[in-house]
């Protein structure tokens, strides 16, 4: 199938696209990693007047961390991304989760931004970013915002990018110590979309015993939903602790799954019960220090 007719613009520098996008306002759109807009437009679900490819402007393709956190410019692809040591060893929740989104052939391509703009509620990285607090920078001609995560994402496949914005970044901020992460989904083959999965951090006392814990979950609400289950752990022995039970009523209580042609909603609310005591065994686990760590399933 081909895409509908489009102009198509190639700015060289930041400065240039923004210009365009404001010119164009809601007509325009941008172009990064493709993975999601080409196939809209070749089967005609989108069909914008003009397309904006950002792929020639090289200021917006790196992966920077700093003692806070890891920024992502608009251009770093995914793989980019998975295969950043010192972005693992800041957030590695940042790898845990890219190693399930699609294929390695898309994530060659695909931008992590792109991925979070797109604000796809079954997806991935808009999970990470939720569960961390992240941030979102985006600008305009005339001016620049950050927005967090819990403001960015609106509905399925809404954010609050405004026509002439430009999603520049994402930061994913550092966890605190004694803190474990896991990205835990069921897909029906690999690579697809999850029915249903949740991305969880654990964090330790002093006595190893669970003081927090959080998860946001993927493909049971119309956007990524953060929920805290810390009273349903506080205090679990990390050492010894092999259910979760309890975690995973908590966040069934609070998901808001709908049935397709893949799952019904009760499948999809069932399995956000089995993954969350395995995100939160394995979040656990990774939060222990070394010697103490197993990575059995629960």
């Amino acid at each position: 199938m081909k895409p509908p007719p489009f102009t198509y613009h190639a700015p060289t520098t930041v400065g240039e696209a923004l210009g365009v996008l404001a010119e164009l306002g809601p007509e325009g759109k941008v172009l990064a990693g493709g993975q999601s807009l080409i196939p809209l437009l070749n089967m005609r679900l989108a069909a914008p007047p003009h397309l904006v490819d950002i792929n020639r402007i090289p200021e917006l393709a790196y992966v920077r961390v700093d003692a806070g956190g890891v920024r992502v410019g608009a251009l770093a692809r995914h793989a980019e991304l998975e295969r950043h040591a010192s972005a693992y060893q800041a957030v590695p929740l940042l790898r845990q989760a890219l190693q399930l989104v699609a294929h390695p052939v898309i994530r060659n391509r695909g931008t992590t931004v792109g991925s979070i703009v797109h604000a796809d509620p079954a997806a991935e990285m808009p999970a990470v970013l939720a569960l961390l607090g992240g941030t979102v920078e985006l600008a305009r001609k005339d001016r620049r915002r950050t927005v967090g995560a819990a403001d960015f994402f609106l509905g399925p496949l809404e954010s609050c990018l405004e026509p002439g914005e430009l999603a520049l970044a994402v930061y994913f901020p550092r966890l605190p110590g004694r803190t474990g992460t896991a990205f835990v989904e069921l897909a029906r083959r690999h690579g697809d979309y999850a029915l249903a999965g949740l991305a969880a951090a654990v964090t330790l006392d002093e006595d190893l015993r669970v003081a927090h814990a959080r998860a946001a979950y993927v493909g049971v609400a119309p956007v990524p939903l953060v929920v805290d289950l810390t009273d349903a752990v506080r205090g679990v022995s990390a050492a010894g602790e092999r259910s979760w039970t309890l975690a995973g009523r908590l966040a069934q209580s609070e998901v808001q799954p709908e049935a397709d042609i893949h799952a019904t909603a009760e499948y999809r609310r069932h399995l956000v019960g089995v993954l969350t005591a395995r995100a939160l065994h394995q979040a656990t686990q990774r939060a222990l220090p070394e010697p103490d760590r197993t990575e059995t399933a629960p």
